[in-house]
């Protein structure tokens, strides 16, 4: 019976939480996440969300300084989003420039199509020249647009990162 009383009074009581994060960021969470008290318990990928998983966490409720702990998790998450969305700053750009330049390229080799059927090849081959390099051209754009963009990027995801890890240092701080 004393065994019994003894395993009652280690009685820890958890509180759980699932968070859906970019497999991107997945280790950002696993590794971090433990700065705010929590234990990994495991992960899983949501139906229809590929680029997406679903980690859970436990933590013990009545973890000290709960409430300054919960704030820093915030900061922590704001700080993710934003580092989420510098990164899909590097490619925007790019792609919308390749996009637009690609539909120009394939309105030009329409052209060229209708001059074809209208049995007027000089004016065929005129269109499809710029026709085929509008189709060429936009892997081109993006790779260097991007290329720039995230050179201008890199610093600013460096700095929110640096911000991030700084966050969970005074998190780790409370748990001691």
């Amino acid at each position: 019976m004393s065994e019994e009383a003894a395993g009652r009074s280690n009685f820890i009581g958890f509180e759980y939480r699932d968070v859906l994060v970019k497999k991107t960021m997945q280790s950002v969470y696993l590794d971090n996440y433990r700065d705010f008290g929590w234990i990994p318990e495991g992960d899983s990928v949501p139906v229809g969300k590929p680029d997406f998983v679903t980690l859970r966490f436990k933590r013990d409720r009545k973890i000290r300084n709960k409430a300054e702990l919960t704030r820093l998790q915030r900061q922590f998450e704001t700080y993710v989003t934003e580092i989420l969305s510098l990164e899909a700053l590097k490619t925007r750009r790019a792609a919308a420039t390749a996009f637009v330049v690609g539909i120009i390229g394939t309105a030009f080799i329409t052209g060229s199509v209708f001059a074809v059927t209208a049995d007027n090849v000089a004016v065929c081959v005129s269109l499809a020249i710029p026709g085929f390099l509008g189709w060429i051209t936009p892997y081109i754009l993006y790779r260097n647009l991007r290329k720039k963009k995230a050179e201008k990027l890199s610093p600013l995801i460096s700095q929110k990162y640096e911000k991030l890890y700084f966050v969970c240092e005074r998190a780790n701080a409370l748990l001691d």
